[in-house]
C-alpha cells in the first residue's frame, strides 16, 4: 500500500531525528539541567517553533499542498513550479518584516510568552537576549516548510523527513564546541538554532532541484492563487496549530511557576514528541497529498480507504506507546537525563508530566490523522471553529488545575483538550458523510486495544520483578529498562499478531515497497 510505504519513510527519518534529539536533550541536561539558563533557552527556542508549528507546518503546508495539488495535476509541473516560486517570494517578503518586528520587540513579547519571568530580571534579559538569536530561524525553517510541501506534494518525502536531523547535529556541535567559548550554554544552543534554519534551507534547495524543481525568487506579488492561498493561512492558522496554542498557554503559566517548571515540561514533552512524530506527524504528511490527490481525481472510495488505514495504523503503534510512557516515566526519564546538573527532584517532576501527556498521546496522533480529511477538501476554516472550543478548554482546565497539580495540571490539560479536539474532528467528518469507520477497523480495534492490555500486564510485572535493578547504580537503571522495552514490545507483537490486530504480510509488503 502507497501509504504505508510513504509513512514507512517519513517515521524512519523521524525516528532517526529524535534518536538523535535525544542525544541532544540529555546534553542539554547534563549541561543546563533544569536551572534559569535552561528556563531561558526552552523559552527562547519556543518561540521561533511556536510561529513555525502555528503557520509554516499548521496552516502554510495545509494551505499549499493540496493547492500545489491542484495545479501540478490540472496544469503541469512548469505552472505548478511558477506557483510555488511566487508563494516563496510573498512569504520571505512577511517573514522577514514579521522576524525584524519581533526583534524590536523581543521584550514586550517576553512579557506575553512568559511574564512569570519579570519577577526575575536576569533570567527575563537572557530569555530576551536567547530569543533574539534563535529567532531568525523561524524565516529559514518557514521556508523550508514550503519546500517540503512540494516535495511531499511529488511523492518524494525523504529528503524533507531527514532535515531535522540536521538541526539536532547543529545544536549538538554547537553546545560542545562553542559552550566553553561563550557566556553560557545556552548562548551556544541558541546560535545552534540560527544556523541549523540556514543548513536545512540549503538542504531542501538542493532536494527541489534535484526533483526538478528550480526555484527563481521574483518580486513578491498577490497573484490570484497566492490570494487564495493567503485567504486559507490565515483561518487555518488556528485550526492546525491548536496544539501548539495549547502547549504555549502551558509555558505562559509554567512561567508563573517556581523555577524548573518550564523545563519539566520541555523534558516530558520530548519524550512524547518521539512517537507523536514517528506516528502522528509521519502519518499526516504521507496522507495530506494523496488525499488530496485522490479527491481532486473523484476517487472517494479511495479516499475513505486511505483515512481508515492511516487512523488503524496510527492506533496500532500509539496506544501500545501511550500506554507505556503511562506504565514507566520515571525508568525513562531517569535513563535518557538524570546525569549531571539534571538531579532525582528533576527526574521526578519530569516523569509526573510525561504521564500526563500520554494520557493524550492517542488524541494528538489522531488530531495529525483527521485535519488532512479537512485540508485535503481545501477546508481550513471548520478546524478554526473546532480549535476555539478546544483552546477555550485547555486555558479552563489550566487555571483550574494549575493550583493543585502545579506543571502536571498544565500537562493534563493540554491532553483534556487534545481528546476534545480529535472527538470533534472525527465527530464533524462523520457528520458529513466524509469519514466513516469501516469493517476492517471495527474489527482491529478492540483487538489492539486487547494487545495493549496484554503488554501493560508485563510492564507491571517487569516493573515488580526489576525493581532493585530500577534502584540500583545507572548501569542497572538502563539495563532494566532496556529489558522492560524489549518485554513489552514482544508482548505487543505477539498478542497483536495472535489476536489478528496486525497482518506481518502487510507490514513486510509496505517495507518491500519502500525499499523498493
Amino acid at each position: 500500500m502507497r501509504l504505508l510505504s510513504a509513512i514507512a519513510t517519513v517515521g524512519g527519518y523521524t525516528l532517526a531525528s529524535r534518536a538523535l534529539g535525544f542525544v541532544r536533550d540529555i546534553l542539554i541536561a547534563a549541561f543546563l539541567g533544569a536551572g534559569p539558563v535552561a528556563d531561558a533557552f526552552f523559552v527562547a527556542f519556543k518561540l521561533p517553533n511556536f510561529f513555525r508549528r502555528l503557520f509554516a507546518e499548521g496552516a502554510f503546508s495545509a494551505a499549499f499542498v493540496p493547492l500545489f495539488t491542484r495545479v501540478l495535476t490540472e496544469d503541469g509541473a512548469d505552472a505548478a513550479r511558477r506557483f510555488s516560486e511566487r508563494a516563496l517570494s510573498v512569504l520571505a517578503a512577511v517573514l522577514l518584516v514579521f522576524c525584524t518586528a519581533m526583534q524590536i520587540a523581543m521584550p514586550w513579547a517576553m512579557y506575553l510568552f512568559a511574564p512569570g519571568f519579570a519577577d526575575d530580571p536576569a533570567k527575563f534579559d537572557l530569555a530576551v537576549e536567547l530569543a533574539r538569536i534563535a529567532f531568525p530561524y523561524l524565516l529559514f525553517i518557514s521556508l523550508v516548510s514550503q519546500l517540503g510541501g512540494v516535495l511531499n506534494a511529488l511523492d518524494r518525502f525523504a529528503a524533507a523527513a531527514a532535515a531535522p536531523i540536521l538541526l539536532n547535529l547543529s545544536l549538538i556541535l554547537c553546545l560542545i564546541g562553542l559552550a566553553p567559548m561563550l557566556e553560557t550554554p545556552g548562548h551556544a544552543l541558541a546560535w545552534g538554532v540560527f544556523a541549523a534554519g540556514v543548513v536545512q534551507f540549503l538542504w531542501l534547495i538542493e532536494a527541489c532541484r534535484r526533483a526538478g524543481m528550480v526555484f527563481r525568487l521574483p518580486r513578491p506579488r498577490l497573484t490570484p492563487a497566492v490570494r487564495r492561498l493567503v485567504a486559507k493561512i490565515v483561518p487555518g492558522a488556528i485550526g492546525a496549530g491548536v496544539q501548539q496554542i495549547n502547549l504555549v498557554i502551558g509555558v505562559v503559566l509554567a512561567s508563573l511557576l517556581p523555577t524548573g517548571a518550564v523545563s519539566y515540561l520541555y523534558y516530558a514533552d520530548r519524550v512524547y514528541q518521539l512517537p507523536l512524530g514517528v506516528i502522528g506527524i509521519a502519518v499526516g504528511t504521507a496522507l495530506l497529498p494523496l488525499l488530496s490527490r485522490q479527491i481532486r481525481e473523484g476517487d472517494e472510495a479511495g479516499g475513505r480507504e486511505s483515512f481508515n488505514r492511516a487512523l488503524e495504523f496510527s492506533l496500532l503503534l500509539t496506544l501500545p506507546a501511550a500506554a507505556a510512557l503511562m506504565v514507566m516515566p520515571g525508568p525513562i526519564v531517569a535513563l535518557l537525563f538524570e546525569r549531571g546538573a539534571f538531579d532525582a527532584r528533576s527526574t521526578s517532576a519530569t516523569a509526573a508530566a510525561l504521564a500526563a501527556f500520554a494520557a493524550g498521546l492517542p488524541a494528538f496522533v489522531l488530531v495529525k490523522v483527521l485535519a488532512p480529511g479537512f485540508f485535503a477538501r481545501e477546508d481550513v476554516t471548520t478546524p478554526v471553529k473546532i480549535a476555539g472550543v478546544s483552546v477555550a478548554a485547555n486555558i479552563a482546565l489550566s487555571v483550574l488545575l494549575l493550583g493543585p497539580l502545579q506543571h502536571v495540571g498544565l500537562a493534563l490539560a493540554t491532553s483534556a483538550a487534545s481528546w476534545l479536539n480529535a472527538l470533534l474532528l472525527a465527530w464533524l467528518l462523520r457528520r458529513r458523510g466524509q469519514f466513516a469507520i469501516d469493517r476492517r477497523l471495527r474489527t482491529r480495534f478492540p483487538r489492539i486495544v486487547l494487545a495493549t492490555l496484554a503488554m501493560t500486564a508485563i510492564l507491571f510485572a517487569g516493573l515488580e520483578v526489576l525493581a532493585s535493578m530500577l534502584a540500583g547504580t545507572p548501569l542497572e537503571r538502563g539495563l532494566a529498562v532496556v529489558v522492560l522495552i524489549v518485554a513489552g514490545k514482544t508482548a505487543y507483537a505477539a498478542a497483536a499478531f495472535a489476536l489478528g490486530a496486525a497482518e506481518f504480510s502487510e507490514i513486510r509488503g509496505s517495507l518491500s515497497r519502500r525499499k523498493a
